[in-house]
């Protein structure tokens, strides 16, 4: 069970962050969570949105590179410990994570993070064993 990522590389130059997001926004699409990793020549900036598709065809038409990745998101108690407890499932289970990052979901005091594994199908039956709820895509688009 698995969610679509948009990933957009940018160049490391100002204003390339605003292109991006006044392109979401000229299409009313709406960023649910992102991360942006960056070196000194370029970043790679990671999406949740609400329109993935037309977030992938309206960027990749602004002159963008983009690429869609499947992810997996997992909701896991707000409190000290919670992420530590779902990443022992999957180490338990042999799975590498190659990269998480994390938002809050207040109406749940819950946290969602984002987790991209070199196993998708085994990391969610691996995470659904060991009582770590999977987010489907009706969960974060809405």
């Amino acid at each position: 069970m698995s969610i679509k990522q948009i990933s957009v590389f940018l160049e490391n130059k100002k204003g390339r962050l605003l292109a991006v997001t006044k392109c979401l926004y000229e299409n009313n699409i709406n960023i649910r969570a992102l991360s942006v990793a960056d070196t000194s020549d370029f970043g790679i900036l990671r999406m949740i949105v609400d329109q993935p598709d037309l977030a992938y065809k309206a960027l990749k038409n602004s002159g963008f590179t983009v690429r869609e990745t499947d992810v997996i998101a997992i909701e896991i108690p707000d409190n000290p410990g919670g992420l530590h407890q779902a990443l022992e499932v999957l180490e338990k289970g042999n799975v590498n994570l190659e990269y998480v990052y994390a938002f809050v979901d207040a109406r749940k005091d819950a946290a969602l993070n984002v987790i991209r594994v070199d196993k998708m199908e085994e990391a969610t039956e691996i995470l659904q064993k060991g009582g770590i709820k999977i987010i489907t895509n009706e969960d974060l688009y809405i």
